[in-house]
């Protein structure tokens, strides 16, 4: 078994999450289930139906978590220099042609969200970023080819 690494937010989150699936959305779903079954025939209860089908979502997503936080290490660099780009690292670059910032977190495959600016660590923006200086040239293949960039500030 494969170990899945998470930051101590992400770890949270994911815990919360398990937590509101199984002690308030099961329980309501299982009451939908009995509401619906009150109503008669079962054959033809669109409600029945929904009910079961967001119950079998739900155990699944429980599921998952429940394997997926089994198999978690919380990396927590938090205390360290930051001299390295390292998982759970804060890092800003530049554009070194129109010296446009951007900040990233490098974070668990789980955890990543591009529209939070969390990169997956097996991204290739984190790729090339891991292991970097500040003030190191990084090159990064982007949809519309290869840019440059400088590492602005790295922080934990």
């Amino acid at each position: 078994m494969e170990a899945i690494p998470l930051t101590k937010e992400g770890m949270g989150l994911l815990s919360n999450e398990l937590d509101n699936l199984k002690k308030i959305e099961r329980p309501k779903v299982i009451q939908e289930i009995a509401d619906a079954r009150a109503h008669g025939d079962l054959r033809e209860n669109a409600e029945y139906h929904a009910a079961r089908e967001k119950q079998g979502m739900i155990e699944a997503r429980i599921a998952e978590l429940e394997d997926k936080l089994a198999r978690a290490t919380v990396v927590d660099f938090s205390g360290q220099n930051a001299d390295q780009v390292r998982f759970g690292a804060f890092v800003t670059i530049a554009d070194v042609d129109s010296d446009e910032k951007r900040t990233y977190r490098i974070v668990g495959d789980l955890e990543s969200d591009i529209a939070a600016r969390k990169v997956s660590l097996s991204s290739p923006v984190a790729q090339a970023l891991l292991g970097r200086k500040r003030d190191d040239i990084v090159e990064i293949q982007a949809p519309k080819g290869a840019k440059e960039f400088v590492v602005v500030e790295i922080r934990y």
